[in-house]
């Protein structure tokens, strides 16, 4: 049954347009409009479930279209009044690296990325139970991945990939360090306890991720049930398109 499965993902996502080259004239990069918003853009480097940089993030950087970008820099506004930031670990995903995720997911398993990143489930379950995505979102320019850390959190020192402490889903202490607020799980964790509405987790960290699903939610965001990190601005202006363009290092063009 996986290679029909896998050729059903490839023609989804051959049946969707996507605009390349250039970035739109409506796109911005997120520290233009906002540089408070903490960016640690995990797919420019090699500290995400791939081990490695991702193809077409040629810089670290947060790039989104406009209204996303401004109605991120709302719920900055709100957080920080109470102390915190928010930090965004993806934005815009150009649909080279979706299929590069999807090579991914048919070469053979990495045991530290599978230890650190989805312990509990087999590679071939990730799309099917929709942990990743053969057309994502995310290349449409108004989704992306974040969370909560205290506004006076001091910087870590990022992994260079792998399991770096432990599962995703083990308790913080045992964790990859992240500057993050306690959710219950670490970024990109494949597995149930990521979703957003759980049983199991504390009191706390119930109250963590709710805490930012709701400021999201009044400046106009929708979460992704299984992924407490994932938001969609409910008002996107690309919905059906997918974009292709790299993100490249601001300023690099004229």
């Amino acid at each position: 049954m996986r290679a029909p499965f896998f050729a059903l993902l490839l023609s989804a996502l051959a049946a969707i347009p996507a605009s390349a080259a250039e970035m739109p004239k409506d796109f911005v990069y997120l520290s233009d409009v906002d540089p408070s918003i903490e960016q640690d853009m995990r797919y420019a480097g090699a500290d995400n479930f791939t081990g490695r940089p991702v193809p077409g993030y040629d810089a670290p950087e947060c790039v989104l279209v406009r209204q996303a970008a401004e109605a991120l820099k709302a719920v900055q506004a709100e957080v920080k009044a109470k102390g915190l930031l928010l930090k965004v670990y993806d934005c815009y995903r150009p649909a080279e690296a979706v299929a590069a995720f999807v090579a991914w997911s048919k070469a053979p398993d990495d045991p530290d990325s599978k230890a650190a990143h989805y312990p509990a489930l087999a590679k071939a379950e990730l799309f099917p139970q929709g942990y990743i995505a053969a057309v994502s979102g995310h290349s449409r320019g108004a989704t992306m991945d974040l969370t909560l850390v205290l506004l006076d959190a001091d910087p870590v020192q990022p992994a260079t990939g792998g399991n770096a402490l432990g599962a995703c889903t083990a308790p913080a202490a045992m964790r990859e360090a992240d500057t993050s607020i306690d959710m219950g799980t670490g970024f990109d964790c494949f597995d149930a306890k990521a979703n957003t509405a759980v049983p199991g987790l504390s009191i706390a960290q119930q109250q963590n991720r709710q805490e930012l699903v709701d400021a999201m939610a009044r400046h106009g965001f929708k979460n992704y049930d299984k992924e407490w990190w994932h938001f969609t601005l409910e008002n996107e202006p690309y919905p059906d398109t997918v974009f292709d363009f790299p993100i490249e290092p601001r300023g690099s063009k004229p």
